[in-house]
This record gives C-alpha cells, structure tokens and sequence, in this order.
C-alpha cells in the first residue's frame, strides 16, 4: 500500500497530469481518424517521450493508447470505417444501430463499456500481472494455434446467414496473409518479383482499404438516394446506457475477462480480443438472429474487450519484457531507454515507477469519461457533412495515414487494391468481416501449425497432449460439428413433428 501512495504522488504531480490531460486529447483525435492507428500514436510520442523522466514517459504513452482505442469506434459508427483494428470487429452493428438514429446510445454504451473494461483491465494488471504473466507463458505454438482455429471460427459468426459466402470471405483473407516471405522455409510467395510484397501485406493498409477506399468507392458509384439518417436528440449521450448496461451486465464482465485474458497472451492485443469477443458473445446470446442488423449487446462485449485488452498487453510486457502487442513492443524500447529493463526484477528495483503505470491506467480510464464524451458531441457533426463533401476528406486522411505508416507509396497502391476487391466482395454479397480476420490471424495460424507439426514430428496427437491444448482444441472442434450436429437433430426430429 505505501508503494501505490507513492506511485500515486509521482503521478498527481502538476505537470504528469498535464501530460496526461494532453497526450488524451492527442490519442482521441489520433485513433478518431481512419488511417491513424493507436500505434502510430504510441510511436508519435516517442521521440517526445526522450526529453521527459520516466513517470510523464509512460504516463503519455498509457493514456495516448487508452483514447485512441476507444476513439476508433467514433467513425466507425457513424460512417462504417473503423479509426483503429480494434474497433473493426463491430464497425458493422455500430453503423447499423446509427442507420436506425441510434447513434447517440450505440456510442455512449461503447465509450461506458470501454471505461468498465478499462478498469477491470487495470484492477487486474495491478493485482495479478506476475500471475497472469505466468499463464500466458504456459502457450507453446500448439495453444496459440488452436487460439487462432478459434478465431477463426468466429468467423462464422460475425459473417452473413450465408455460411458459405462468409467461408470465401475468410479464405480470400487467409490467402493474403500468405503473401511474402513463407517463416518456415524462407521461400518468397505471392510476390511476383516485388520486393516491397517480400514483407506481407500491412494490416493497417489493409484495413484502411476494405473499410475505408470501399466505403468511398460505395458512395461514388451508388445511384440510390442517400439513406437519412435520423438524428433524433444529441442532448445527453449517456441517456439510455445506464439500462443497456444493467441488461448486459454479464456481457460487460464477459467482455472485461476475455480482453484481459487474450491481452495478456504474447501478440494477440485488442484485436484479437475484441473478434473473440463479439464471436463469443453472438453464440451465447438469446437473440443471435439480430447481430448485424444494429443490436448493442455485442457492441457491449467487444467495447469492454478493447480497453480490457490494453491492461493485459502490458502484463508479459512489464514482467518478462515480451510484447503483448505492436504497443507494448514500442513500450519495452522506452523502458530500456530510461533505464527500466523490463523483468521480474523491475519489481524489486523501481516498484514506484512500475505502479505509477497502474495507477495511470486507472486514471487514463477515468479522464476517457470527460474526454470521450467530448469527443462524441463533437464528431457527430459529422453526420451533417454531405456525404460528396465528407468522402474525398476522407480519402486524403487514409492516403495520408497509409503513406505515414512506412513512408512508401506501396502502401497506399496496397489500400487502393484491396479497397476494389473489398468494393467487389460487398456488391455481390460477400461480408468483409471475415476476410480481415483472415488477413489478422493467418499468420499467427501459419508460424503455430508449422513450429508444432516440426516440434511433434508430424503426430498431430500432438495437438491435444497439453492440457491447455487439448482444452482449446476440443472448444474449437465442437463449434466445427456443432451445426452438423444440429443439422441432424433437426432431420431426425422433423418426422415426429410430421405426425
């Protein structure tokens, strides 16, 4: 308890907290605009971070990720272009629920939910990182490949009613991961002599392209009349959310665990969390006919997951120094800049430092509240933009922050191709969804399913000899039979319902 005053009176000092008001308002508007992702805010800060001590150092970087996280919902939700990855996973149900004149609700519950999950994220960073760290060390390649089957069965879930058109989807997306350099043999594949497509396809530009560029190409090429949406009244955001969480509150905890959980798995990040969450949330709800169609109990789950993932990803990040995701990677390199080697000994040489991290997160969580609220009655005039006005802005921001991210064209023709292909999916009915979460996971998918079959010799027995394995293996496996299954019950209990 004497650590945690001390950290909290390094942290309640004048100008930490004026870092941390500042830095809040950089990641808001960072993660708001498509093609600006929580990363790059994280690597912005960087080279500011070399002239601060320690404290302000991580302070910045904490509450600069937690907005622009939550920020990423933002356009999401009113123009069905996701800010960050983590908010791709709903984009969908969030745009539905505006299209209804529900704007309003669909974002106070996700900002609500992003606080919730935020500080359970935090609770669990400070009480249990050394614990949780330990945990997520016991995954070799066979537990992060059954994780990723997993992910991928979510698929099926956030897809259409159309099974099959989703599967496609979903192999498209698997079949652009596969681009570049194979991690097991070495071997170029799908580069056609580039040597720029030896590295893969970017995530970022990627996504920037399928939502954004098909958005844009949607509203040029459309010759129906503009669908109104209907405003209703922009008075109190939180109006509603209170009952909405009330409702939910099992989805609100769900949501917290499994980002906390997936967030302090080595490489998964919010992301991850947030697909696993949706997916789970749709299967285990009471009304799984209305996920896509604007529900907010999914938007529920994966808002809490988001911000529960950022507490998670700095748990193997603080005590081993492995990165929870592509922030925390940037993280670990500030530590050892000030001096901070990232281990089970920082807790032993710098306690005070370590919990000025926690209790940042504590308060990054609660400054979201003022801040996103804000946020949201501000970005709402972007509903009165016209769309003929709206779009062409739009498109500079994404070439810009595509061009940002390695400063090459080559990312910009990437985002301006696969926003065709993504425009093409969706015009004959083919759901995006899928395919980014292929293009996210096929590589996790491929590096765990390669490393394991060389580790067991090609016995895929293998795959279920440890416990955690096996228990994710059979999860996976019985949400593959499980329509099978049903299908079946059906055809041997419809010649009895017949009599």
């Amino acid at each position: 308890m004497e650590i945690i005053l001390q950290a909290a009176g390094l942290v309640f000092a004048p100008q930490v907290l004026m870092v941390i008001v500042l830095s809040g308002a950089f990641g808001m508007f960072m993660g708001a605009i498509p093609g600006l992702s929580a990363t790059m805010a994280t690597a912005l800060l960087v080279p500011v971070t070399f002239f601060m001590p320690p404290v302000p150092a991580l302070a910045a970087i904490v509450t600069a990720t937690a907005m622009a996280i939550f920020a990423g919902d933002l356009p999401g939700a009113l123009l069905r272009i996701p800010g960050t990855p983590a908010s791709a996973a709903y984009t969908d149900e969030a745009y539905a629920m505006t299209r209804k004149g529900k704007a309003e609700l669909v974002l106070g519950v996700g900002l609500s939910s992003a606080v919730v999950g935020g500080l359970f994220g935090a609770f669990v960073l400070t009480f249990t990182a050394p614990m949780l760290a330990e945990f997520a060390l016991k995954f070799s390649s066979f537990e992060y490949f059954w994780l990723a089957c997993l992910g991928l069965t979510s698929a099926a879930f956030i897809s259409t009613d159309e099974p099959v058109k989703g599967l496609i989807s979903l192999l498209i997306g698997l079949l652009i991961a596969t681009v570049g350099i194979d991690p097991t043999a070495g071997h170029p594949r799908f580069t056609f002599g580039s040597v720029e497509l030896m590295g893969g396809v970017n995530f970022i530009p990627a996504m920037i392209g399928m939502f954004a560029v098909a958005e844009v190409l949607r509203s040029v090429t459309s010759t129906a009349v503009p669908v109104k949406v209907q405003f209703g009244h922009f008075g109190n955001v939180f109006h509603g959310v209170g009952g909405v969480l009330l409702r939910y509150k099992k989805n609100l905890l769900r949501g917290s665990v499994i980002g906390t959980l997936v967030g302090a798995l080595p490489g998964a990040g919010s992301d991850i969390a947030a697909w696993i969450s949706y997916a789970v949330s749709k299967k285990f709800s009471r009304e799984p006919e209305k996920y896509g169609t604007g529900h907010v109990e999914g938007i529920v789950d994966a808002g809490a997951s988001n911000n529960a993932g950022l507490g998670g990803t700095w748990v193997p990040a603080l005590v081993f120094g492995i990165p929870g995701d592509s922030i925390t990677a940037i993280v670990i390199g500030v530590l050892y800049v000030k001096g901070m080697n990232p281990g089970p000994t920082v807790f032993l040489e710098q306690p005070e430092l370590i919990y000025s991290v926690f209790v940042t997160f504590f308060l990054a969580n609660l400054l979201l509240l003022p801040l996103g609220f804000l946020a949201i009655k501000s970005s709402t005039q972007l509903l009165r933009v016209p769309r003929n006005v709206l779009m062409p802005i739009i498109l500079m921001f994404c070439v810009v922050g595509t061009f940002a991210i390695n400063n090459t064209v080559f990312g910009v023709g990437i985002m301006l191709v696969l926003g065709l292909v993504a425009y093409v999916l969706e015009e004959n009915g083919f759901p995006i969804a899928p395919a980014i979460l292929g293009l996210v996971l096929g590589g996790l998918l491929e590096r765990s399913f390669m490393t394991s079959m060389i580790k067991a010799d090609g016995n895929l027995i293998a795959f279920f000899e440890r416990p955690i394995a096996a228990v994710l293996g059979i999860i996976t496996i019985m949400i593959w039979v499980s329509p099978l299954f049903l299908r079946l019950r059906r055809k041997g209990a419809s010649p009895a319902g017949d009599v």
